[in-house]
């Protein structure tokens, strides 16, 4: 288009129309002859590259840089990682416990003998109380676990034996169990408070559920 005259070249735009006649100026353009395209940049962004923050966007001030893993809670006594509760095993690793209570129990009925009376004494004959209860259930639970166990090895031995092994009902066992706990208090002579206050306990639950009388 460079050598057509300028009535050739209005010509031309009337045929062809503008749009086209402009790309075939701009073609023949010597800056656009000697032009190449543009090569992309063969460069990858890291993936590791610091987070770019836009500036139109305020930055907060506490913001997560670095990625935190965030703790999760472990309760040892519902975790398998704990591994599996075996109530003999634990009574022989935490023997020495048995000791340190009896030592406490001795220094709390030394200290009540001192306090004869006031608020610290009643403070120290509710910590006695409570030692002697938690010493009590201790107790029970080492009967329960001793008859358990007897009852597995009486079941191993009729197996042995050939013969079929009878398993007791709860009902069954606690009713063992029961015989036992009167075993061992009438053997410790303290049958007679345990009745004393099972009546009372009895006594106060049949008090409740009576009807109240009419004036």
């Amino acid at each position: 288009t460079s050598n057509m005259s300028f009535e050739e070249l209005l010509e031309l735009q009337s045929q062809v129309g503008t749009k086209t006649y402009k790309q075939l100026v701009a073609g023949n353009s010597p800056k656009n002859q000697g032009s190449r395209p543009p090569i992309q940049n063969a460069c990858v962004a890291d993936k590791h590259r610091p987070l770019e923050m836009s500036a139109k966007i305020r930055v907060p001030f506490l913001r997560q840089v670095v990625p935190i893993s965030k703790k999760v809670a472990r309760d040892p006594r519902f975790d398998d990682l704990s591994g599996e509760y075996n109530p003999e095993v634990f009574d022989k690793t935490y023997q020495f416990l048995n000791d340190i209570r009896a030592k406490e129990k001795e220094l709390v009925k030394k200290q009540l003998k001192k306090h004869r009376s006031g608020e610290g004494h009643e403070k120290l004959q509710q910590l006695l109380q409570r030692m002697e209860q938690q010493e009590m259930a201790q107790q029970e639970r080492k009967q329960q676990q001793e008859l358990h166990l007897a009852l597995k090895q009486e079941r191993r031995a009729q197996a042995q034996q050939g013969h079929r092994p009878y398993f007791l009902k709860k009902s069954e066992q606690r009713q063992l169990a029961l015989a036992e706990k009167f075993k061992e208090l009438k053997r410790s002579k303290k049958l007679e408070n345990f009745l004393s206050r099972k009546r009372r306990r009895n006594a106060g639950k049949d008090r409740r559920h009576l009807p109240l009388s009419k004036e």
